[in-house]
């Protein structure tokens, strides 16, 4: 019984060229970084003469498009850049090194598939988007990354849009297979007219929860002090730092957890919270940073940032961190105050099981091509990225 690979494929509108890509997630080990890797299909008579080039791209952009007509400033960037010419061919076809997809594919698509590939340099950042309002149109704040093929009579030249093709692809991170300490806090409050102090400790089981997990979060309460612990209340808050422009940042609440405990004058409590931050919670909060979206599916809460060494913060366009919030609400006969603690930690998916070798191609797999069509939905980064798989030919 033969296993299925899918082929992503997307035609540019005169069909002169179309790229072919086998998947669209590239994962940043830290230590390396996935290449990209696929085939492009010309059509000789529909270039009339022009060449054909293959480009990746990454690209920051802050706010939407219309912004850059109004204020006249250009809030777009391009943080990388890197093409290549695959027709005519540079290079020997036949005696280029291939990966098992594109052999396959060269071989079903015939004379007129080129591959191409292309490595990320060592200083770009991961995929990321800043959650637009139901109401918002246009691009939204993003660090972008895309496959662009086009027709061209030189690589500098005017592109019609008609003649180029993009596909989006995402830069992800996956959980460093040894995390860092738990993290605990403590904190004491006087209050004037105490004796002893307020006393909270707080801690988590370990520093890196998975997208999805529930967090338990570890809570020692002694109060010595003469007023009430009236309510307790857990929350985890993400943290959006837009560190190319503006350094602006985004402290957004993405779970919540309101307990009934309470902690009278001289009495002491330990108990265990559990809280689950989900973007399915969120969808309608404007700000909320998300693992870059490729198509109008689902994604999830962004995960943290992992600077390398050597790599300055302000290129990485977005950086995204986490943290836990204990909140105690403490009445007395004056009022109600607050105090709180927070515990840092890192959100992220786990790493697979797969090494540093990529699966191999198995020969007997059969390549199911999954197509996409342009759409006119509105707020959506890709603004093209929409379709079904079907195992037709391509």
């Amino acid at each position: 019984m033969s296993t299925k690979q899918v082929v992503f494929k997307k035609l540019s509108r005169d069909k002169s060229v179309g790229i072919y890509m086998g998947k669209r997630d590239f994962v940043d080990h830290c230590d390396f970084v996935e290449p990209v890797d696929g085939v492009v299909i010309v059509d000789p008579k529909l270039l009339q003469g022009k060449k054909a080039f293959v480009v990746l791209c990454c690209t920051f952009r802050y706010g939407r498009d219309d912004d850059d007509n109004v204020l006249g400033i250009k809030f777009c960037r391009e943080l990388h850049r890197s093409s290549q010419q695959v027709f005519p061919p540079l290079l020997d076809r036949e005696r280029n090194v291939h990966t098992g997809l594109q052999e396959k594919l060269l071989h079903k698509l015939g004379c007129n598939a080129y591959p191409f590939f292309f490595e990320f340099p060592d200083n770009l950042p991961c995929s990321v988007a800043l959650q637009p309002a139901p109401t918002d149109v246009g691009k939204k704040c993003a660090v972008e990354f895309e496959v662009k093929a086009f027709c061209a009579k030189g690589h500098d030249d005017k592109v019609q849009k008609r003649s180029s093709v993009s596909l989006a692809i995402r830069k992800v991170q996956y959980a460093p297979e040894r995390g860092g300490a738990p993290p605990s806090v403590e904190l004491s409050r006087e209050f004037g007219a105490s004796e002893k102090a307020l006393h909270v400790e707080a801690c988590l089981e370990k520093q890196t929860y998975y997208h999805g997990e529930p967090i338990g979060v570890h809570v020692n309460i002694s109060n010595g002090s003469s007023k009430t612990v009236k309510n307790i209340i857990v929350m985890v808050e993400q943290v959006a730092n837009v560190v190319l422009y503006s350094n602006d940042s985004y402290a957004e609440t993405v779970a919540t957890v309101e307990t009934p405990d309470t902690v009278e004058s001289g009495a002491s409590l330990q108990a265990t919270y559990t809280i689950l931050p989900l973007l399915a919670n969120n969808r309608k909060q404007r700000g909320i940073a998300l693992d870059g979206k490729l198509k109008h599916e689902d994604t999830n809460l962004a995960s943290s940032s992992i600077v390398k060494d050597g790599v300055l913060p302000e290129v990485l366009g977005i950086l995204v961190s986490y943290r836990l919030l204990v909140k105690l609400v403490v009445g007395g006969v004056f009022g109600t105050s607050d105090i709180h603690v927070e515990l840092p930690f890192w959100l992220m998916h786990p790493k697979p099981d797969l090494g540093r070798v990529p699966r191999s191609f198995n020969q007997d797999e059969e390549l199911v091509f999954q197509d996409f069509r342009r759409g006119d939905l509105k707020g959506v980064a890709d603004n093209a990225d929409e379709g079904s798989a079907s195992p037709a030919e391509p």
